[in-house]
């Protein structure tokens, strides 16, 4: 984001950025910085005088995160969005601050993409709880469940991977579905395997994917 707003320098949104940043975030903008060195880009080398010590420290991190992705929203006429992936690891501390950002910036241009696994989680796991409450604090949730591609669609990503006839690439499809079940990722990583070790390959006589 940082390289993105300094494309150009000294551009007015730049300009606009560090100013609300050093607005809102006074002399603590120099514990953000500590996280996001390249918000030195924006705000510059200022060096502020800091106390390492304080108790507070975390829930203090938490405000300028918060304050940080609320001024980022409001300074700009496009949504920003932020994607966090596997959040069915995420630790308490890393859940509560999601929370603290999705409550503070709910009225701005902010979307939050988070992915999950589900058969990782019970009813009971943290983020379900805290989708539960922010929720009943007016933020807007919506769940979309991924399930596994059936064998046609497993065949379509082949033939489209492959730029052969969804006929041509039937019985190639049909293993890979039953090997992975038609779960994406491993489908996308099996290809990549078969590829690398010769069992997938491109024949220059036939300029086709041949296996």
């Amino acid at each position: 984001y940082c390289n993105v707003l300094v494309g150009s320098v000294g551009s007015e949104r730049e300009v606009a950025v560090a100013s609300l940043l050093r607005q809102a975030l006074g002399h603590d903008a120099v514990h953000l910085m500590k996280m996001v060195p390249n918000l030195s880009m924006i705000m510059g080398d200022t060096q502020y005088n800091s106390d390492e010590h304080c108790v507070d420290a975390q829930e203090r991190l938490q405000y300028l995160l918060c304050r940080f992705i609320e001024i980022i929203a409001y300074s700009t006429k496009q949504p920003v969005v932020l994607f966090l992936d596997d959040l069915q690891w995420a630790d308490a501390a890393s859940i509560t601050v999601i929370a603290q950002i999705l409550n503070s910036a709910r009225s701005s241009r902010f979307l939050l993409v988070g992915s999950c696994r589900d058969n990782e989680m019970s009813d009971n796991h943290p983020i379900s709880n805290m989708i539960s409450n922010v929720q009943k604090l007016g933020v807007n949730a919506t769940m979309i469940k991924i399930s596994p591609l059936d064998k046609d669609l497993v065949n379509e990503m082949i033939s489209d991977t492959l730029c052969l006839f969804p006929r041509v690439t039937r019985s190639l499809a049909d293993i890979l579905y039953h090997k992975t079940k038609g779960n994406p990722l491993f489908l996308s990583r099996l290809i990549v395997s078969l590829s690398r070790d010769g069992l997938l390959r491109f024949s220059l006589s036939r300029r086709r994917w041949e296996w």
